[in-house]
């Protein structure tokens, strides 16, 4: 599994996200900006990124760190 595949599933199931994944072919961080989580509690936000990647976790996907935002969030820590 490459990195653009599993930005590419991310993309396909949240199609308003922006991402970026990172990671040596087992072990992924993928950072996902996405007006969805707005409300939304942490293991809510991951559970709808893992949602978008099926089966894929714990079988090519053997790890996946992840850092989720709003688009508000974002802009605020990238200043």
């Amino acid at each position: 599994m490459q990195c653009e595949d599993i930005q590419a599933m991310i993309e396909r199931g949240m199609p308003d996200s922006q991402v970026s994944v990172t990671g040596d072919g087992r072990h992924f961080e993928a950072i996902v900006v996405d007006d969805a989580f707005g409300g939304k509690g942490l293991l809510e936000q991951h559970r709808m990124v893992y949602a978008t990647l099926g089966d894929k976790m714990g079988g090519e996907i053997h790890a996946l760190s992840m850092r989720t935002y709003t688009r508000e969030q974002w802009e605020k820590i990238q200043k």
